[in-house]
């Protein structure tokens, strides 16, 4: 082959390859572009009025395409497929109860973007914030409000795999003050004093006497429920094989999901339900893959997020093990329920 021959066919080469960078820019540019009108058939979204202290509302992410995509959206609990109204404030995960909201948001610079965790009184007003280190993955508020949690990627971005690490902060919405990670706590394993270089805590949920929560540790390549006391600042192992669990409003339950061997290793987890006074699972009937931190939205129904057209959708599910999964929300996600 002679060198002219050569310079041809890198010169062919490097223009293909043009061609297609160009192609893969303009797909990306329209669809980011269509993400800003409304779809057809999708959910009426308008500009109102959103509290976290009137009951009887869900109150989720939207992430229907539209001009409101991204923001706190509020529905009737009893009608979640009904019109949204939307607040105006976007955030990547939330959570409240007791009129106590917590909004974990990207900040987009120059460079890269960065990401806080903002307080919210009941109109969704700021009345804190904290820097978060990483890609913001789990929202919790404790039953009375008086605390928020939230956990961030710092390394990976996926709860699947193995090489991935989490920070778990937890605040005191009243005096301001931060636990700015749960690896300060005395870890009490088997009975006995715990360290490990490479523990991980996530998906922190709040039992109502503002001392005790739950959350997952992982160590060691396995996972355990852990019960958290912020008083002794302790955690001590109860359950393997758990992530993300909720407390059931009673809290004699947590609903979490579990990792089933022979599942593919990107979707390996079922859904749930351990009874805290005799350690029983209960499998729960939806056959696919969650990983989401369920939300309790009464005692006997479980509400999670699976991948949607348009980001995710929202399922329910006995919390018993009978009946089977029913979809009650299109393109919403991180929902919270007003009681």
């Amino acid at each position: 082959m002679t060198l002219r021959s050569r310079i041809l066919i890198l010169a062919s080469a490097l223009a293909v390859l043009g061609a297609i960078a160009l192609a893969s820019v303009l797909h990306a540019s329209a669809r980011a572009e269509r993400r800003d009108h409304t779809q057809a058939g999708a959910a009426r979204v308008t500009r109102g009025t959103v509290t976290l202290t009137a009951p009887g509302r869900m109150i989720f992410r939207n992430m229907a395409w539209g001009p409101h995509r991204d923001e706190l959206t509020s529905t009737p609990s009893s009608a979640p497929a009904g019109p949204r109204t939307a607040s105006g404030l976007r955030c990547l995960r939330f959570y409240a109860a007791s009129g106590t909201g917590v909004c974990l948001q990207a900040v987009h610079g120059p460079v890269s973007d960065t990401y806080r965790a903002l307080i919210l009184d009941a109109r969704l007003h700021p009345k804190a914030h904290y820097d978060v280190p990483g890609i913001p993955s789990r929202a919790r508020v404790s039953p009375t409000g008086h605390y928020a949690a939230w956990t961030a990627f710092v390394g990976g971005d996926s709860y699947a795999g193995t090489d991935f690490s989490t920070r778990t902060a937890i605040a005191d919405t009243r005096t301001g003050e931060l636990i700015p990670t749960l690896e300060s706590f005395r870890i009490v394993k088997d009975g006995r004093s715990y360290h490990s270089a490479d523990v991980n805590f996530w998906g922190v949920t709040f039992a109502p006497d503002d001392t005790t929560f739950y959350a997952t540790l992982a160590t060691q390549g396995s996972t355990y429920l852990v019960r958290g006391n912020l008083r002794t600042r302790t955690l001590t192992t109860l359950h393997a094989n758990v992530e993300c669990p909720s407390l059931s409003p009673d809290g004699t339950r947590v609903a979490y999901k579990k990792r089933v061997q022979g599942l593919p290793k990107d979707a390996p987890w079922h859904l749930y339900v351990l009874d805290l006074r005799t350690m029983r699972e209960t499998p729960l009937a939806e056959p696919r893959s969650v990983d989401d931190q369920v939300v309790w939205e009464n005692a006997r129904t479980i509400v999670y997020a699976l991948p949607g057209d348009y980001g995710a959708d929202l399922y329910e599910v006995p919390s018993d093990g009978t009946g089977k999964p029913r979809r009650i929300s299109v393109s919403a996600v991180s929902p919270a329920y007003v009681r």
